[in-house]
């Protein structure tokens, strides 16, 4: 849910802090692969002053000053020494030394096994790459091919553990998340799920599932030498399993995994009752990962496209268009259309965002250089289909889901654009981070139409240590405030407002670095929140405190995810009333997808993505008008 991926990492040797705020272009440098995760330092236990003081700093520019007072009252007595505070520190601590990563665990849990909303719009983010025209399903088909043999390439680096270790300021990153991805799948519980990952089995999954017109293929990839099918061997499957998928009126029976968990978690069990069911259900666990061959979506006009294959990504269109066309608890699902509209959809559990778009940049350049290949024709199996037996009871159960999945859809309020005035290239020429600048502009863009500053997430990944996920940038910050009132008042002068924003731009990286050191408050917050339940202790008052409930209330929920592809990642909001923003700085544009609700009458996707386009220019135009002082 909100461990929306991270990937604020830098330029290789760049050690020093204010570079770490800049997107990745890591070092890589092949080396077998988990023996250096034991090098890793373990991730820290922030000391517990620090976070209450900086908890309060980041109170301050969302919370009025009466709460905050009363806030500030609360975190004194936590604080007393041999007090409640101390005690709940010192079991984070103890739990540190016996664990190789104190948070990791409770975090899965947490953020993703114990949510109970659907994985569909809520958790889930999809990844719209660019467009392809297909002339004929035969183009279509070819994609799937190559696609399929990129992502086997990548699978055998991981196999063999020759995946460059990635390396962020001269510190190598964890990489335990690559192993994670492939031939893994979420498992609905009715008041918890879990995730099973085969990979590690003594006889791996040599499968990968394909889904056509609702029905699903197991489609091997590997021969019996072990090597795998060539570009020309698996556009010859597809073939197969197309042509005797003809039919669409098959029961949608991939739209179970997207109903509210609890729901998904009966039916589930319902449904893997009959042995038939189970063995498919298993089947499509155990795969690889999963192709899904889209039928076409209705048309859609040049401006209006991108955005319409963001829901495509999302949630397939609906019961009517391709919703039923997935299996959303599986991990990787790559979204093929027969109108070539591409991309993918990944269930959150088990890894962040820059895995995903590594695998995605290493499967795009493959596929440039991958030709098809006539290969000596060796007969391959038929693939075989997976048969459900389909009970009244579960038929049921697809109606409610389908029900479900077409009120999420007509809820999505989402819009993708590229702003094309300028990328990376403008803020490095004025020597200020992307992520910081295009933050800074966010929180611009949401002051303007609200007259407010909001509780605001941007994901920061703790690759630097073991078994790492993230932490949370606090976006919003007093420098950021002061500038973004600033901004609009004739009173300011421009050499005041450039201070402003420049001091706004180093607050947000200094956060950044302290975020990916380890250094932030929210995990340490959730971590002693859930030790005192752990310890079955009275809830600590800070924790039931309104400023507590308003910080985690984040209206939006941001993340930067670079990519080489000019692709772009896109989410839902977190709250009833908030945005998501997922953005991907290239050289000279920028890829911005923003999510809201319908049914949110103060919200609207568009607006905010005009607002952002509008501050952007606006701080451009700022900078440059006005004579460099000595700041």
């Amino acid at each position: 849910m909100l461990g929306i991926l991270a990937r604020t990492m830098v330029k290789a040797g760049m050690v020093k802090p204010s570079g770490l705020v800049k997107p990745v272009s890591v070092t890589r440098i092949a080396g077998r692969y988990l023996a250096h995760q034991k090098g890793l330092p373990k991730l820290p236990v922030p000391p517990l002053q620090q976070t209450c003081e900086r908890y309060l700093t980041a109170l301050t520019p969302i919370v009025d000053p009466e709460e905050l007072n009363h806030t500030r009252q609360l975190l004194e007595e936590f604080q007393k020494p041999g007090g409640v505070g101390e005690r709940l520190q010192k079991g984070l601590e103890q739990r540190s030394k016996k664990m190789e990563n104190w948070l990791s665990d409770w975090w899965l849990q947490t953020a993703y096994l114990d949510y109970r909303m659907p994985v569909v719009v809520h958790s889930s983010p999809g990844v719209v790459l660019p467009r392809t025209e297909f002339s004929d399903r035969q183009g279509q088909m070819r994609y799937a091919a190559k696609l399929i043999a990129g992502v086997l390439d990548f699978k055998s680096m991981i196999d063999n553990e020759t995946l460059p270790v990635e390396y962020l300021g001269g510190k190598p990153l964890c990489m335990n998340q690559y192993y994670q991805v492939l031939s893994s799948c979420r498992i609905p519980g009715t008041k918890r799920d879990s995730v099973v990952n085969y990979a590690l089995d003594k006889r791996p999954p040599t499968h990968i599932t394909v889904v056509h017109n609702f029905q699903f293929f197991v489609l091997d990839v590997y021969n019996s030498d072990g090597t795998p099918l060539t570009v020309d061997q698996i556009y010859i499957q597809l073939e197969k399993i197309w042509n005797s998928s003809l039919q669409s009126n098959k029961e949608p029976i991939g739209i179970l995994t997207s109903h509210h968990r609890n729901s998904w978690g009966k039916a589930y069990n319902n449904l893997v009752k009959d042995k038939t069911n189970k063995e498919s259900v298993r089947a499509i666990q155990k795969s690889i990962f999963t192709v899904c061959l889209d039928a076409p979506m209705p048309r859609a006009s040049d401006d209006m496209y991108r955005t319409r294959a963001g829901v495509q990504m999302l949630h397939g269109g609906g019961s009517r268009w391709n919703s039923g066309n997935r299996w959303f608890d599986k991990t990787l699902q790559f979204i093929i259309g027969e109108d070539g509209t591409c991309g993918l959809i990944y269930e959150h559990a088990p890894a962040e965002g820059p895995p995903i778009v590594s695998l995605i940049d290493h499967v795009v350049e493959y596929m440039k250089s991958s030709e098809m290949v006539r290969t000596p024709m060796v007969p391959l199996r038929m693939p075989q289909k997976l048969r459900f037996n389909i009970t009244p009871e579960i038929k049921k159960d697809i109606e409610e889901a389908k029900q479900n999945m077409n009120i999420m859809v007509h809820e999505l309020d989402m819009k993708v654009s590229v702003f094309s005035h300028f990328g990376k290239d403008f803020p490095k020429s004025q020597k200020m981070s992307p992520d910081a600048f295009i933050q800074v502009a966010l929180q611009l863009a949401y002051y303007r139409i609200y007259k407010r500053c909001c509780p605001t997430y941007e994901s920061a990944s703790l690759r630097m240590f073991r078994l790492g996920r993230t932490d949370t940038i606090r976006s919003t910050s007093i420098d950021s405030a002061k500038f973004v009132k600033a901004m609009d008042d004739p009173a300011k002068h421009n050499t005041e407002k450039v201070a402003l924003l420049d001091k706004a731009v180093k607050a947000h990286r200094a956060y950044t670095d302290m975020a990916i050191r380890g250094q932030a408050i929210d995990r340490h917050l959730l971590g002693l929140k859930l030790q005192a339940i752990e310890d079955l202790a009275a809830l600590p008052e800070i924790f039931m405190d309104t400023s507590y409930a308003v910080a985690l209330h984040f209206n939006l929920s941001t993340s930067q995810v670079p990519a080489k592809t000019d692709c772009v990642m896109c989410f839902g909001p977190v709250v009833p009333d908030g945005y998501g923003v997922c953005y991907n700085p290239m050289d000279a544009h920028i890829n911005f997808a923003v999510s809201a609700f319908n049914s949110c009458q103060d919200t609207n996707a568009a607006r905010l993505a005009q607002a952002l386009e509008d501050a952007l220019l606006d701080m451009k135009t700022l900078l440059e008008q006005t004579p460099k002082a000595k700041l």
